[in-house]
Protein backbone atom coordinates (compact mmCIF):
# COMPACT_ATOMS: atom_id res chain seq x y z
CA UNK A 1 0.00 0.00 0.00
CA UNK A 2 1.41 3.19 -1.40
CA UNK A 3 0.96 6.59 -0.10
CA UNK A 4 -0.06 9.79 -1.94
CA UNK A 5 2.13 11.80 -1.94
CA UNK A 6 3.89 14.80 -3.94
CA UNK A 7 6.93 13.36 -4.96
CA UNK A 8 4.88 9.65 -6.01
CA UNK A 9 2.90 12.65 -8.30
CA UNK A 10 5.84 13.54 -9.39
CA UNK A 11 7.11 10.55 -10.69
CA UNK A 12 4.24 8.87 -12.21
CA UNK A 13 3.46 8.76 -15.92
CA UNK A 14 2.14 12.29 -17.60
CA UNK A 15 1.35 12.11 -21.31
CA UNK A 16 -1.37 12.98 -23.63
CA UNK A 17 -4.31 10.44 -23.71
CA UNK A 18 -6.04 9.32 -27.10
CA UNK A 19 -8.49 11.78 -26.97
CA UNK A 20 -5.70 14.67 -26.69
CA UNK A 21 -6.26 15.07 -22.89
CA UNK A 22 -2.98 15.89 -20.43
CA UNK A 23 -3.58 12.69 -18.49
CA UNK A 24 -1.69 11.32 -15.09
CA UNK A 25 -1.03 7.79 -14.23
CA UNK A 26 -1.58 6.57 -10.74
CA UNK A 27 -3.18 3.35 -11.45
CA UNK A 28 -2.08 0.26 -9.72
CA UNK A 29 -0.06 1.41 -6.63
CA UNK A 30 -2.48 0.50 -3.65
CA UNK A 31 -3.39 4.33 -2.70
CA UNK A 32 -5.66 4.04 0.10
CA UNK A 33 -6.72 7.83 0.13
CA UNK A 34 -7.11 10.99 -2.45
CA UNK A 35 -4.86 13.05 -1.12
CA UNK A 36 -2.05 15.91 -1.96
CA UNK A 37 -3.51 16.25 -5.59
CA UNK A 38 -2.65 20.05 -4.97
CA UNK A 39 0.73 19.28 -6.25
CA UNK A 40 -0.58 18.58 -9.75
CA UNK A 41 -0.48 21.89 -9.99
CA UNK A 42 -3.99 21.45 -11.56
CA UNK A 43 -2.32 21.04 -15.07
CA UNK A 44 -4.17 17.83 -16.24
CA UNK A 45 -7.70 16.91 -17.81
CA UNK A 46 -8.03 13.49 -16.62
CA UNK A 47 -6.05 11.54 -13.27
CA UNK A 48 -6.26 7.68 -13.57
CA UNK A 49 -6.75 6.06 -9.69
CA UNK A 50 -7.60 2.59 -11.37
CA UNK A 51 -6.93 -0.61 -9.51
CA UNK A 52 -5.95 1.25 -6.18
CA UNK A 53 -7.55 0.70 -2.49
CA UNK A 54 -9.87 3.92 -1.87
CA UNK A 55 -12.91 3.75 -0.50
CA UNK A 56 -14.14 7.72 -0.56
CA UNK A 57 -13.96 10.15 -3.28
CA UNK A 58 -12.96 13.08 -1.13
CA UNK A 59 -9.62 14.91 -0.59
CA UNK A 60 -9.85 17.01 -3.83
CA UNK A 61 -8.39 20.78 -4.00
CA UNK A 62 -9.89 22.98 -6.21
CA UNK A 63 -9.19 21.34 -9.89
CA UNK A 64 -10.90 23.43 -12.72
CA UNK A 65 -9.25 21.87 -15.27
CA UNK A 66 -9.94 18.32 -14.49
CA UNK A 67 -12.75 16.87 -16.34
CA UNK A 68 -12.10 12.72 -16.19
CA UNK A 69 -11.46 10.71 -13.29
CA UNK A 70 -11.31 6.95 -13.66
CA UNK A 71 -11.59 5.23 -10.62
CA UNK A 72 -12.26 1.59 -11.72
CA UNK A 73 -11.25 -1.19 -9.22
CA UNK A 74 -11.32 0.64 -5.88
CA UNK A 75 -13.40 -0.29 -2.92
CA UNK A 76 -15.71 2.49 -3.83
CA UNK A 77 -19.46 1.90 -2.65
CA UNK A 78 -22.16 3.04 -4.71
CA UNK A 79 -25.02 1.71 -2.83
CA UNK A 80 -26.07 5.06 -1.34
CA UNK A 81 -24.10 7.11 -3.32
CA UNK A 82 -25.94 10.31 -3.78
CA UNK A 83 -25.93 9.82 -7.63
CA UNK A 84 -28.24 7.03 -6.82
CA UNK A 85 -31.24 9.31 -5.79
CA UNK A 86 -31.41 11.25 -9.08
CA UNK A 87 -33.94 11.06 -11.59
CA UNK A 88 -33.92 8.44 -14.06
CA UNK A 89 -30.76 7.35 -13.02
CA UNK A 90 -30.99 3.39 -13.70
CA UNK A 91 -32.38 3.89 -16.96
CA UNK A 92 -29.80 6.93 -17.81
CA UNK A 93 -27.01 3.93 -17.18
CA UNK A 94 -28.90 1.27 -18.88
CA UNK A 95 -29.65 3.43 -21.92
CA UNK A 96 -25.85 4.99 -22.45
CA UNK A 97 -24.24 1.15 -21.02
CA UNK A 98 -26.44 -1.34 -23.16
CA UNK A 99 -23.77 -3.91 -21.81
CA UNK A 100 -24.39 -3.31 -18.68
CA UNK A 101 -26.39 -6.65 -17.12
CA UNK A 102 -26.07 -6.07 -12.94
CA UNK A 103 -26.57 -2.20 -11.46
CA UNK A 104 -26.39 -2.08 -7.24
CA UNK A 105 -26.46 -5.83 -7.57
CA UNK A 106 -29.52 -5.87 -9.69
CA UNK A 107 -29.87 -7.67 -12.56
CA UNK A 108 -31.21 -5.72 -15.62
CA UNK A 109 -34.54 -6.46 -16.90
CA UNK A 110 -35.71 -6.24 -20.70
CA UNK A 111 -38.54 -4.94 -19.57
CA UNK A 112 -36.30 -1.55 -18.20
CA UNK A 113 -34.35 -1.96 -21.71
CA UNK A 114 -37.35 -1.65 -23.38
CA UNK A 115 -38.46 1.56 -20.94
CA UNK A 116 -34.86 3.54 -21.26
CA UNK A 117 -34.67 2.78 -25.06
CA UNK A 118 -38.44 5.05 -24.85
CA UNK A 119 -37.61 7.33 -22.48
CA UNK A 120 -34.37 8.69 -24.80
CA UNK A 121 -36.01 7.79 -28.13
CA UNK A 122 -36.18 10.99 -30.57
CA UNK A 123 -35.94 14.42 -30.18
CA UNK A 124 -37.71 14.61 -26.82
CA UNK A 125 -35.24 12.00 -25.55
CA UNK A 126 -32.37 14.20 -26.72
CA UNK A 127 -33.15 16.78 -25.12
CA UNK A 128 -33.81 15.07 -21.74
CA UNK A 129 -30.41 13.30 -22.34
CA UNK A 130 -28.73 16.56 -22.66
CA UNK A 131 -30.42 17.98 -19.38
CA UNK A 132 -29.64 15.03 -17.18
CA UNK A 133 -26.11 15.08 -18.20
CA UNK A 134 -25.98 18.49 -17.34
CA UNK A 135 -27.42 17.97 -13.94
CA UNK A 136 -25.35 14.85 -13.20
CA UNK A 137 -22.48 16.47 -12.42
CA UNK A 138 -22.93 15.89 -8.88
CA UNK A 139 -18.74 16.10 -8.09
CA UNK A 140 -16.63 19.25 -8.58
CA UNK A 141 -13.60 19.03 -7.32
CA UNK A 142 -13.09 20.90 -4.57
CA UNK A 143 -16.50 21.41 -3.93
CA UNK A 144 -19.47 19.46 -1.59
CA UNK A 145 -20.72 16.21 -3.08
CA UNK A 146 -23.76 15.72 -4.16
CA UNK A 147 -26.28 18.19 -5.18
CA UNK A 148 -25.16 21.83 -5.37
CA UNK A 149 -28.69 23.00 -5.06
CA UNK A 150 -29.38 25.24 -1.96
CA UNK A 151 -30.67 22.61 0.83
CA UNK A 152 -33.93 23.86 2.19
CA UNK A 153 -33.71 21.39 5.51
CA UNK A 154 -31.70 19.00 7.32
CA UNK A 155 -31.99 17.37 10.34
CA UNK A 156 -33.00 19.01 13.47
CA UNK A 157 -30.75 18.44 16.55
CA UNK A 158 -32.68 16.01 18.44
CA UNK A 159 -32.35 13.71 14.77
CA UNK A 160 -28.52 13.97 15.27
CA UNK A 161 -28.49 12.72 18.95
CA UNK A 162 -30.30 9.87 18.03
CA UNK A 163 -28.41 8.97 15.12
CA UNK A 164 -25.60 9.04 17.60
CA UNK A 165 -27.17 7.10 19.71
CA UNK A 166 -27.80 4.77 17.49
CA UNK A 167 -24.29 4.63 16.20
CA UNK A 168 -23.22 4.28 20.05
CA UNK A 169 -25.40 0.96 20.26
CA UNK A 170 -25.33 -0.58 16.92
CA UNK A 171 -24.09 -4.34 16.97
CA UNK A 172 -22.24 -4.79 13.75
CA UNK A 173 -19.20 -2.46 11.98
CA UNK A 174 -21.56 -1.64 9.35
CA UNK A 175 -24.29 -0.62 10.84
CA UNK A 176 -21.87 1.78 12.45
CA UNK A 177 -20.64 2.88 9.03
CA UNK A 178 -24.06 2.95 7.51
CA UNK A 179 -25.20 5.37 10.25
CA UNK A 180 -21.91 7.48 10.62
CA UNK A 181 -22.36 7.86 6.47
CA UNK A 182 -26.22 8.99 6.77
CA UNK A 183 -24.91 11.67 9.98
CA UNK A 184 -22.49 12.94 7.48
CA UNK A 185 -24.45 13.40 4.37
CA UNK A 186 -27.22 14.85 6.42
CA UNK A 187 -29.58 11.91 5.78
CA UNK A 188 -32.03 9.86 8.13
CA UNK A 189 -32.49 6.41 8.24
CA UNK A 190 -35.92 4.94 8.41
CA UNK A 191 -37.49 5.57 11.59
CA UNK A 192 -38.22 1.96 12.31
CA UNK A 193 -34.21 1.38 11.57
CA UNK A 194 -33.31 4.11 13.94
CA UNK A 195 -35.57 2.81 16.32
CA UNK A 196 -34.78 -1.03 16.19
CA UNK A 197 -30.96 0.51 16.82
CA UNK A 198 -31.80 2.83 19.47
CA UNK A 199 -33.56 0.02 21.77
CA UNK A 200 -31.32 -3.10 20.69
CA UNK A 201 -28.64 -1.75 23.23
CA UNK A 202 -31.01 -1.64 25.76
CA UNK A 203 -32.51 -5.14 25.16
CA UNK A 204 -28.82 -6.23 25.33
CA UNK A 205 -28.47 -4.81 28.57
CA UNK A 206 -31.70 -6.28 29.74
CA UNK A 207 -30.81 -9.33 29.00
CA UNK A 208 -27.40 -8.88 30.39
CA UNK A 209 -29.03 -7.96 33.98
CA UNK A 210 -31.26 -10.79 34.03
CA UNK A 211 -27.97 -13.28 33.57
CA UNK A 212 -26.72 -11.59 35.98
CA UNK A 213 -29.67 -11.62 38.29
CA UNK A 214 -30.07 -15.88 37.21
CA UNK A 215 -26.35 -15.95 38.57
CA UNK A 216 -27.04 -14.55 41.76
CA UNK A 217 -30.01 -16.60 42.51
CA UNK A 218 -27.91 -19.83 41.39
CA UNK A 219 -25.10 -18.73 43.86
CA UNK A 220 -27.83 -17.76 46.54
CA UNK A 221 -29.27 -21.56 46.17
CA UNK A 222 -25.49 -23.21 45.98
CA UNK A 223 -24.70 -21.15 49.04
CA UNK A 224 -27.47 -22.90 50.97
Amino acid sequence: MVKLTPELIELSAQYVNPVRDRELNLRGYKIPVIENLGATLDQFDTIDLSDNDIRKIDGFPLLRRLKTLLISNNRICLLRNPVATKKYYRLYLIHKLPQLRLIDFRKVKQKERDEASTLFKGKRGKKLEKEIGRRSKTFVPGGALGNSEKKTGGPSASDIEAIKTAIAKATTLEEVERLNQMLKSGQLPGKELLKMNQTSGGRKNETDDEDETMDTESGAVNGN
